[in-house]
């Protein structure tokens, strides 16, 4: 009896392998189930960014248009007449002009082009300097294109540093935008941790703000050159960052490769 029940209970020892082969399919599902849930939800925040940007490339188009439309007439906009009232009239001190000449100076052709030396010298790759000076020199020619064709005079009677060109659009706001927002641009998708990501991009964010309201206050742009400048930089910025920077990260010999990060 003894042997004929160890004979049994070999025989449903061997039979539990049968659940464990089943086990293993429901385990190899569930993780297929995960994965497929991770490609769902990946192709979801895909199409929410892509979203994002085309509502920012729509809304600073119009912006820009708006501008041009108004200052192609002559008009002086109530804008610029409120910011000259705010930051000529009200906020004009000694102390606050050397700041304001300090941010003013963070979008000088000098300034920039050191910290673009600095950022193709640090950054871990050679694509990141190579976008940046492609970004920086086309930001430079769209802004000259269209100082030339509106050639608005730069206000005066009111200026603290002497500025000579058009002021339609602002070349430091421009420059502005389109470098410190390209750093912006870089630090969200590739920096994993995220107190230095918001950081970061909040501390460049006040630089292309205060960069802004520096030339405003020191008079030697009307606010709607500024909101011009910012406007049409972030259609180019959306423009680069979608058609040319995936071109220009891919490597050209590796087809099936992603996309490298930052090499």
């Amino acid at each position: 009896m003894k042997d004929k029940r160890s004979i049994r209970q070999t025989e449903v020892f061997e039979d539990d392998s049968l659940p464990d082969s089943t086990s293993e399919l429901v385990i190899s599902d569930a993780e297929k189930t995960g994965q497929l849930k991770g490609v769902r939800c990946r192709i979801v925040m895909a199409k929410l960014r892509a979203s994002i940007s085309v509502g920012i490339l729509v809304a600073a188009a119009a912006i820009f248009v708006f501008l041009l439309i108004d200052v192609t007439a002559g008009d002086v906009i109530g804008l610029d007449r409120f910011a000259y009232r705010l930051f000529v009239i009200h906020l004009r001190t000694t102390w606050l002009t050397g700041i304001m000449e300090g941010f003013s100076g963070l979008a000088s052709p000098v300034t920039v082009v050191v910290m673009l030396i600095v950022v193709a010298a640090f950054a871990p790759g050679p694509n990141v300097g190579r976008l940046a000076c492609i970004n920086l020199v086309s930001a430079l020619a769209v802004d000259l294109i269209f100082k030339a064709i509106v050639q608005r005079p730069r206000p005066d009677g009111f200026r603290l540093v002497a500025e000579t060109g058009y002021s339609f659009p602002s070349g430091h706001s421009m420059f502005s935008m389109a470098f410190y927002g390209f750093l912006i641009w870089l630090v969200w998708h590739y920096e994993k941790d995220n107190l230095q990501r918001w950081l970061f991009c909040l501390s460049f964010a006040f630089i292309i703000i205060m960069i802004g309201v520096s030339r405003i206050y020191l008079g030697v742009h009307y606010a709607s050159d500024v909101l011009g400048g910012y406007s049409l930089a972030l259609v180019w910025l959306v423009l680069f960052t979608k058609l040319m920077v995936p071109a220009l990260i891919r490597k050209p010999h590796d087809k099936d490769a992603t996309p490298q990060r930052l090499q």
